[in-house]
């Protein structure tokens, strides 16, 4: 379920003039890089791919706009410990699939039954979830394929 580019630009945009960010040129494009962007990126990835075209923009400026997005809910955040990636494509909580051997990160958008695990868990221990994150290790189909040819 991937969202219009231009739409999640727009609406990233709105977020940050909402909350009284100023809407630097460095902040604009990170909007921008965000809402095209593939995959999951982490904010080194995106601090390289700005500083091509803005050499004077800082790593601190990514962080801190990735932040005040994420408070917004414009942005998730994958805590993969020490190394967090960020969806801007799809900020609602959903499973990601990550692979041990290559690491990519896989959506699992299109699993509807992670929404009934949440409100069990919620029902049945009354631990109300405030940042649902589920992450799935395991190999893709390349890498089991790649390692079925070995064995």
């Amino acid at each position: 379920m991937k969202t219009d580019p231009e739409l999640r630009y727009k609406t990233l945009i709105s977020k940050l003039q909402q909350r009284g960010s100023r809407l630097t040129s460095h902040r604009i494009a990170l909007a921008r890089l965000i809402s095209v962007s593939e995959g999951h990126p982490n904010a080194s990835q995106l601090f390289k791919k700005l500083r091509i075209q803005f050499p004077s923009v800082s790593l601190a400026t990514i962080y801190k706009t990735l932040a005040l997005l994420k408070a917004e809910g414009e942005v998730l955040e994958i805590d993969l410990h020490g190394d967090s990636r960020y969806d801007g494509a799809n900020p609602f909580p959903h499973p990601h699939l990550i692979c041990e051997c290559c690491g990519m990160i896989l959506d699992g958008d299109e699993i509807k039954s992670i929404g009934e695990l949440n409100n069990e868990i919620e029902s049945k221990y009354g631990f109300q979830i405030t940042r649902p994150q589920q992450i799935f290790y395991g190999l893709c189909k390349d890498c089991r394929a790649s390692i079925d040819k070995k064995g």
